[in-house]
């Protein structure tokens, strides 16, 4: 018997189950508030250069635009300029014939009063507040790859102590410094303490996305793993549309950062409520522990009685291969010490990386497609659902190897195909990119189920974080891409749209999980895949039972290899 067994003699999908599901899932609403947030906190109002005469007009933004002609030059694309003026008024341009192409030879400077921004849309964000234009536009940038470069720190430190000192600690300590740092960062008084609290809020936020998939899925029978995992996928999507019902709402960056983080303080009071999993007890060599914690699922299943048929001896008897482990030492070495489990690291390396590359570098320039930011934040948020439906059902029917693979090459394709759209079909472009989101949605909904099942319980929170590592540097290496553009402008869309394309093709190379128990061990991984032989070895014994003296005594001989063999085959 193995930890799947004991959880179906608990009750399964009881009570406790569905509690932990709701209770995991909550947080995750404001998870995407906190990946997306720069999308409204550093949204870029329109703006150009404070005048001191501009007192002596109109206090409209459309009026003081109108007078900006007098004091501004127009760039190359005709517009005028928001980085900077002349040196002297030309009011004689207002009254006379001479054209814009005209003054070319008119001395300019930056803008020396600062800059005034059109506060119509949003009336404060971090570009307004320390003004990140111009030659501080790359700021910007660079403070969401800080953000994401939290997420990558997070992920690797914060997914090795997680296998080392449990999924419950490790998350109850994330709910924590999120709503710390994220309610300092609310409160930062410059750039700099801007990013630095921001780094810390992408820690905690990898943290509690790897323990949380973990306890959901440690805890759940195997037959129900692809729907609540979709179920948590969901929350995600439904996350984006309360970003932008709440940034449509709050338009102040500061009340806005505060009002996505302060729910995690409740989330960190109610968080010592989850027992530790009880799979990684047993695998961790604390059998006591682990006894306690599935008496007490038992009994919130109304299971009781078999909670008390439970002690220690009949655990170590039921689970002598999990037991048997629970003496090894693992690192994050484990992940590529074996044949499999390196092909398994490469596969799941390469997805994680393109899925966020791709995702990040559509997501995070919603001011690009010149529609509203609310509206495109809604579109882009409301085609997960769709996405992700599509992807469970394909999950459940097809498997999850071919919904990864197909999820990354349609996407990819979207994007490749905005290559030779005309700008000027600005509809067409958009539909394109939504798709391309939707199945990168749908990408990431199917690698965090699939990464879970393709690693064994001993080393699956390093694996997840091997993941999540990949996916923050495609989060940080996405807007860089973007600068691309200024020399050739297809380049970003051929590498955003060729690298998800070569991930689906390499997805065809992992194993298969749909429908098959969790792994526990590094052992079972490896031997996974000779498990249809030995099958097909047993069949001649069931023949012999139905027809006996059809088969000789030599033809039951090559049965032998079947003893147990106590030395692991590879390790």
């Amino acid at each position: 018997m193995g930890f799947a067994d004991l959880l179906d003699r608990i009750g399964g999908m009881g009570r406790f189950q569905i509690t932990q599901v709701i209770l995991l899932c909550i947080p995750i609403f404001l998870m995407a508030s906190q990946n997306l947030l720069q999308n409204f906190s550093a949204a870029i109002p329109e703006h150009k250069c404070r005048i001191n005469e501009t007192d002596n007009f109109n206090t409209s933004w459309s009026e003081r635009k109108g007078w900006q002609r007098v004091f501004s030059p127009k760039d190359a694309e005709g517009n005028l300029d928001k980085c900077v003026e002349y040196v002297d008024v030309h009011w004689i341009m207002v009254a006379s014939n001479v054209t814009w192409h005209n003054t070319t030879d008119l001395k300019t400077q930056p803008c020396v009063n600062g800059w005034e921004y059109n506060r119509d849309e949003f009336s404060s964000t971090i570009i307004t507040e320390w003004d990140l234009v111009c030659g501080r536009k790359n700021r910007r940038q660079l403070a969401q790859s800080i953000y994401m470069a939290g997420v990558l720190a997070g992920a690797i430190i914060l997914g090795g102590l997680s296998d080392r000192y449990g999924r419950r600690a490790l998350l109850i300590w994330s709910y924590l410094q999120l709503a710390v740092s994220g309610t300092c960062t609310a409160f930062s008084p410059n750039y700099l303490s801007y990013c630095v609290f921001r780094f810390l809020s992408g820690m905690a936020l990898s943290g509690i996305s790897l323990n949380t998939t973990a306890l959901i899925v440690e805890w759940i029978p195997t037959k129900v793993r692809t729907i609540t995992g979709t179920m948590a996928g969901y929350c995600y999507t439904v996350g984006q549309l309360i970003l932008a019902g709440l940034a449509y709402g709050i338009r102040d960056w500061r009340w806005l950062q505060l009002t996505v983080s302060l729910p995690f303080i409740i989330f960190f009071m109610y968080s010592w409520w989850f027992p530790e999993s009880g799979r990684w007890l047993v695998l961790s060599g604390k059998p006591e522990k682990a006894v306690k914690e599935i008496k007490k699922v038992a009994k919130l299943n109304g299971k009781t009685d078999e909670g008390e048929k439970i002690t220690l001896e009949t655990l170590k008897s039921d689970m002598i291969k999990e037991m048997a482990c629970a003496t090894s030492s693992y690192s994050i070495i484990d992940l590529v010490r074996t044949t499999t489990l390196r092909r398994i690291s490469c596969g799941v390396s390469f997805i994680w990386f393109s899925t966020s590359f791709a995702y990040y570098g559509l997501a995070m320039d919603l001011q690009k497609f010149g529609v509203s930011i609310y509206l495109i934040q809604v579109i882009f948020g409301a085609v997960d659902i769709p996405a992700k439906l599509i992807s469970t059902t394909s999950m459940i029917y097809i498997g999850r190897r071919v919904t990864q693979g197909v999820s990354l090459i349609l996407g990819g394709l979207a994007v490749l195909a905005n290559i030779f759209v005309p700008t000027e079909l600005q509809v067409l472009r958009t539909s394109l990119a939504v798709f391309g989101k939707g199945c990168f949605a749908a990408s990431f909904s199917c690698a965090f189920l699939f990464t879970t099942e393709l690693y064994p319980t001993v080393i699956r929170q390093s694996g997840l974080g091997l993941g999540s590592t990949m996916a923050r540097l495609g989060g940080i290496v996405a807007p860089l891409v973007k600068m691309l553009g200024d020399f050739y402008p297809f380049l970003p869309l051929l590498i955003y749209g060729g690298v998800p394309v070569l991930s689906g093709l390499v997805a065809y190379f992992l194993p298969e999980t749909v429908n098959k128990p969790l792994p526990d061990t590094i052992e079972e991984v490896e031997m996974g895949k000779k498990t249809p032989a030995k099958e097909k070895e047993i069949v001649p014994l069931q023949s012999l039972k139905t027809k006996p003296g059809v088969m000789e005594k030599k033809d039951i001989l090559p049965l032998q290899p079947l003893k147990i063999d106590p030395a692991p085959q590879e390790v």
